[in-house]
């Protein structure tokens, strides 16, 4: 049985030191809010998408003397480093989050910007965005982050040609998920790809399972800290079919040595030798940077299989309401970051994150839909998420990012039969949740 070390806390002293050293690799390397070397720096999580927002960088540039600078952190690192500079002198201006918990924390310890001030001068930092992705980062009242990718709903992903060649279509319910597990097995193909040695992959099983069998009110209970949702009968019913799943043999044997971030699962889907693998949105744009005419022929998509008899709608989804930029206080240039804040609801930033099949959550986006690089996808997404009765955000984003560490194991630890039912119950009631 596969074992993983539980993921760390915050480094030491001498480590940190390290990580200061390393982000001199990132941009130009010199310094942050709290060392100001004439420049606005920008750290965001590194991806596929990274280009975009190195374009809107670009942009900025030609008409601010404030310049700005890009840095980036890997997608797997990404958490961990900024938990560690977040309070040091090489804090970056601007960063990247997923708003709610991941950056409440900041907010207590006083670290970060309200934007009142921001949006009084400029109303549209709030007004140019849907009201329900904006509030995602509103904290004890106050606004914190300005959205600056797109609303990422979790999908089943497919390989088009390896479903065909298994006659097998794109599920619409677990049953038909169920069967297709066993006739990709028959054709010697995986049949779901998993990074599990990233951990949060396999959580997206665990929200999208608990959602359709439960409704999205057991979740709400267990994040707003009522632990008897946990012991639930449709807790342990959603626990009984990731079990399942699981000993089917549907993610194969190998899972937990494959890591997303590296693109390892997505190599397994592009090649064939996966048929599914259930991912956030930002998905295809990885695929079309990573296997670009793989991306374009044979990638499919649909969303979550309905769980017959479940309490939770069919058409709600699971995933992240979006991205955002957060403010530093401690930043030398408010204004010019006010102004690069603009650019997030820009026409060029809207068409840009359609070009690359993310779908930005500003009031003008449906117009631009049908005109860029991939309007099927993106007019599927946004479809998917305008019918949506609940959009329920990633668990460990929900949760304070305290609890992530020890929610990751427990899910780890249940998929690879480490814990049982009770088990994970207990560890999911142990979470603290303010």
């Amino acid at each position: 049985m596969k074992k993983r070390a539980r993921l760390p806390g915050l480094v030491a002293t001498a480590a940190t030191l390290a990580l200061a050293l390393s982000l001199s690799a990132c941009g130009d390397g010199n310094g942050g809010a709290s060392s100001d070397d004439g420049k606005i720096h920008v750290l965001v999580y590194g991806d596929a998408s990274n280009k975009v927002e190195q374009q809107i960088v670009d942009t900025f540039n030609k008409t601010s003397d404030v310049k700005a600078v890009l840095d980036t952190i890997p997608g797997a690192d990404y958490q961990k480093k900024l938990q560690t500079i977040i309070s040091t002198p090489q804090a970056p201006d601007v960063f990247f989050n997923w708003g709610g918990g991941s950056i409440k924390p900041f907010v207590e310890a006083d670290l970060l910007l309200p934007l009142d001030g921001f949006i009084e001068k400029d109303p549209d930092l709030r007004k140019k965005f849907l009201p329900s992705v904006f509030d995602s980062a509103v904290v004890d009242g106050k606004p914190y982050g300005i959205p600056m990718r797109g609303t990422q709903p979790v999908l089943l992903f497919h390989n088009k040609k390896v479903l065909d060649d298994a006659g097998v279509a794109p599920p619409k319910t677990w049953d038909e998920l169920l069967d297709a597990v066993e006739k990709l097995k028959d054709e010697g193909v995986t049949p779901i790809a998993l990074g599990g040695g990233d951990v949060w992959p396999t959580q997206m099983w665990f929200q999208y399972l608990y959602d359709r069998t439960a409704g999205p009110e057991l979740f709400a209970k267990a994040v707003g800290g009522d632990k008897s949702a946990w012991a639930s009968a449709d807790s342990r019913k959603a626990l009984g079919m990731i079990e399942e799943l699981v000993d089917t043999g549907a993610f194969g044997k190998n899972y937990d040595s494959v890591k997303y971030t590296n693109g390892g699962s997505v190599q397994l889907v592009a090649s064939g030798k996966a048929g599914f693998e259930l991912m956030g949105s930002w998905y295809y744009s990885q695929q079309l940077t990573d296997h670009e005419e793989f991306a374009r022929k044979d990638l499919g998509y649909s969303a979550f299989p309905a769980v017959e008899g479940g309490k939770g709608d069919p058409a709600a989804v699971a995933g992240n309401t979006n991205n955002y930029y957060s403010v530093m206080k401690k930043t030398k240039h408010p204004e010019a970051v006010a102004e690069f804040l603009k650019l997030m609801y820009s026409d060029e930033f809207v068409k840009a994150q359609l070009d690359i099949g993310n779908l930005p959550t500003t009031t003008n986006t449906d117009k631009f839909i049908d005109g860029s690089g991939t309007p099927e996808y993106s007019r599927f997404q946004y479809d998917l998420v305008a019918d949506a009765p609940s959009f329920q955000l990633s668990w460990d984003q929900a949760y304070p990012q305290k609890a992530s560490s020890d929610m990751h194991k427990a899910i780890q630890q249940f998929f690879n039969g480490q814990l049982d039912t009770d088990g994970f119950i207990k560890a999911m009631q142990a979470l603290p949740t303010d």
